[in-house]
């Protein structure tokens, strides 16, 4: 769920994922993993928590992955 009514908001995918957002706009174009660690020092995650705000950001077209596989802010 994004935004769930028995959790906190700071541990929704909404909420993480504009951590994810702000970390891919100062790269543009990033490594997933490099990615990851770029987010895990702003802000503790877990992986399947990052794996699940990358996907919701790719399901609103705010990322794609490019053919090298590197993930990409969409213009």
């Amino acid at each position: 769920m994004l935004i769930p009514d028995n959790i906190h908001p700071e541990q929704t995918i909404y909420f993480n994922g504009a951590f994810v957002l702000s970390a891919i706009q100062a790269c543009r174009v990033v490594d997933m993993l490099d990615l990851y660690v770029e987010v895990k020092s702003a802000k503790e995650m877990s992986m399947p928590v990052f794996l699940l705000c990358l996907d919701w950001l790719f399901l609103i077209d705010m990322v794609t992955l490019n053919t090298q596989g590197q993930v990409e802010l969409c213009s």
